[in-house]
């Protein structure tokens, strides 16, 4: 415990460089360069250091006038011989006549998951200028709580900006587009009627990292700020790669929309390559079909992209890359033909009813020999061959769909013979037979939500004990949604209220003031049993909801 300080905790008047606090006994520092804050932040950080039983703080910033100072330690002061901490110890002083006591409550939560983000700062500003959050420091700063909460105390009454910050260059404030940031729509006024000083008993704990995973509830502050990342806008080339000796990709930072994105190799024929782009658009994946070209060490080639200039205007750039691919050491002995890998995609031998079963290989395929492929269904008496349709996919040249008219809970087998597939650069095949059977959806479960209580737009999504989505609806308007051929097991429900009706979420933006779209949670996680057809109300009367139970960082999920 502290047994005195030099000055006092809780001076007036204060203008010195040095504080001197005195423990009962020996005390070390805990990661104090990560723990330690001063509010407000000083442009030059303090020097903290042990001498004996006493913490000492040395610094040469001139203090700004008539105000209140803190020294947040956290949990980074521990007695030395049983590393006992002392939790949430802080030093505060005055450079003016009072000691300002009022403070300021809340929670920062995560767009779209709702989540607690990790490594962020609360700031409050009296400047309300929108600049001033990009511009200045803070006039008071804090740390988010591990639950998500924040507090900050010894402020003066006023009327101030509140922001939270994912600090990626510990600036203390808002200067890099790739920083996570929250806004508070208008400025709070901190008054008297507002004072929480005398409940600093009541202040979070630290806890430990199996603590952390266990919280469910959170103290209840007054604002509440959703953190979200800002939209790319600037469009450039990302990255170019030559992983393989004739496999080239390119990928930009922003789909091109209605602008081109063009390639070509110079002295070289269009035949000698195919040019595969992503659903999007973004990502071009060039297939070198002449062997002289793809045995070269390094090629020269020419990409036209869409690029935003430093006047925010997108125009074109064309670029030379040159592009090296070093092939390994040959081996001495002959090496043995690899067949052609083609997989199916298919999962424990089960299709779902109504899907086409599809293969897919690491290269593009040539056209499949159907006189080497045949569908059987199996049955009592033998089997019978069953007529099929195969087609490659539009978006991908290295998967074919094979398409048939299938009874549900009846078994098949696929049967492709040597040579059957065959890629651009003639690998083949080896023959291959698949068994698998096409599940009645008596097998599965059905989850039916009756979703009321909101008038426009809204994407409900299925999300898997995990959060990852599963499938997803849009709504115009109230009503029943159906999620059928569900795998038995735990379920959660998100909905997006789609403010713009553009059928995603969309991130915020401070330059225009706009928040990220609002998300909830459905209250519970929905099990979903085989056979079994769960029906459910869902009001979407509030908005950033989400059950605390529910609230669990990556990795702690229920088992």
């Amino acid at each position: 415990m502290v047994v005195g300080s030099n000055p006092p905790n809780g001076s007036v008047n204060f203008r010195g460089k040095k504080i001197e606090i005195t423990f009962n006994e020996y005390v070390v520092l805990d990661r104090i360069n990560e723990k330690f804050m001063v509010s407000p932040p000083m442009a030059e950080r303090p020097g903290i250091y042990i001498r004996r039983k006493s913490v000492i703080i040395d610094y040469q910033e001139e203090l700004r006038d008539t105000t209140t100072y803190t020294f947040y330690f956290q949990d980074a002061i521990r007695d030395l011989n049983e590393n006992n901490a002392i939790n949430n110890f802080q030093f505060v002083f005055s450079t003016g006549p009072v000691i300002d006591s009022l403070s300021v409550t809340g929670q920062v939560y995560k767009g779209l998951d709702l989540e607690v983000p990790e490594n962020t700062l609360v700031l409050l500003y009296k400047q309300l200028e929108d600049s001033s959050v990009i511009k200045q420091l803070p006039d008071y700063i804090t740390r988010l709580e591990p639950g998500g909460s924040f507090r900050i105390d010894n402020v003066r009454g006023g009327v101030y900006r509140l922001y939270a910050v994912q600090d990626l260059d510990n600036s203390k404030n808002f200067n890099l587009p790739d920083e996570e940031f929250a806004f508070y729509e208008i400025p709070v006024e901190i008054t008297p009627e507002k004072n929480h000083s005398d409940q600093k008993e009541e202040l979070p704990p630290v806890l430990t990292e199996e603590e952390k995973e266990s919280i469910i509830t959170l103290p209840d502050g007054e604002y509440t700020m959703i953190l979200f990342g800002h939209e790319k806008k600037n469009r450039f080339l990302s990255s170019s790669a030559r992983r393989l000796p004739y496999q080239i990709t390119y990928t930009l930072s922003l789909p091109p929309d209605s602008m081109k994105f063009e390639f070509l190799i110079p002295d070289a024929s269009e035949n000698d390559y195919l040019i595969e782009k992503s659903r999007n658009r973004d990502t071009i994946t060039v297939w070198l079909t002449d062997s002289t070209l793809y045995n070269q060490p390094q090629i020269q080639t020419i990409v036209n992209y869409p690029f935003t200039d430093s006047a925010g205007i997108d125009t074109y750039r064309p670029d030379t890359l040159t592009l090296r691919y070093l092939q390994p050491r040959a081996a001495r002995t002959a090496p043995k033909r690899s067949p052609l890998r083609v997989t199916p995609g298919i999962s424990g031998g089960q299709l779902k009813p109504g899907r086409p079963l599809f293969f897919r290989s690491e290269t593009p395929l040539e056209e499949p020999d159907t006189s080497k492929i045949t569908l059987y269904e199996l049955k009592d008496t033998g089997r019978e061959t069953v007529a099929y349709y195969l087609s490659r996919d539009s978006m991908n040249l290295s998967r074919y769909i094979l398409r048939a008219d299938m009874e549900q809970g009846a078994n098949y087998l696929f049967v492709a013979r040597t040579m059957a597939f065959t890629n651009i650069y003639g690998d083949y095949s080896d023959s291959t037979g698949i068994k698998f059977q096409v599940r009645s959806p008596e097998s599965y479960g059905m989850l039916s939500l009756n979703v009321m209580n909101h008038e426009g737009n809204r994407i409900i999504q299925l999300l898997d004990r995990d959060e990852k989505l599963v499938t997803e609806v849009a709504m115009e308007k109230d009503g029943r949604v159906d999620f059928p051929l569900l795998e038995r097991g735990f379920y959660r429900v998100r909905v997006i209220f789609d403010l713009n009706g553009d059928g995603k979420w969309t991130t915020g933006d401070f330059i225009t003031g706009r928040q990220p779209e609002p998300v909830s949670y459905y209250p519970d996680e929905i099990e979903v049993k085989v056979n079994w057809t769960i029906e459910q109300d869902w009001d979407l009367e509030g908005k950033n909801i989400k059950n605390q139970q529910l609230r669990r960082r990556s990795g702690a999920t229920r088992q």
